[in-house]
């Protein structure tokens, strides 16, 4: 089942509660398994760059299954900067987004920018976690 727009509002929401939470202003993206925004928020006085960085790091996670974060080591691979390339160059390899997962299979992505690496990435986890 491919994720849905209520899914992704609701991963947004999510979100959006923990950096309340956190008392953090964030920009929170969440994308297909293609790796094409589905929905997006940005809370008032959030940096306008995580508008940027919540969306490559979405992508990004889409794009290898995993958390942004992991790729922070690897980003200056030849294989990954080709893909990164070839991609269009909206992979964000920075702590901050998790991959969407249902029974085993990429959905999609949730980025999120506005705190530290790993407040963005405790924030994605919280919206993910109501996949």
């Amino acid at each position: 089942m491919a994720l849905t727009l209520e899914e992704a509002n609701r991963i947004v929401a999510g979100a959006i509660a923990k950096a309340q939470e956190l008392n953090i202003k964030i920009s929170v993206a969440v994308c297909d398994a293609g790796g094409r925004l589905m929905a997006f928020n940005r809370m008032d006085d959030a940096l306008w760059a995580g508008v940027y960085g919540s969306q490559g790091k979405a992508v990004a996670s889409a794009g290898f299954a995993r958390p942004s974060g992991a790729l922070q080591q690897m980003a200056d691979s030849p294989i990954v900067r080709g893909i990164v390339a070839a991609e269009g160059g909206h992979m964000i390899a920075s702590q901050g987004g998790v991959a969407l997962m249902r029974d085993g299979v990429l959905e999609g992505g949730c980025g999120v920018g506005g705190g530290t690496g790993q407040q963005d990435e405790e924030c994605a986890q919280a919206g993910a976690d109501l996949l």
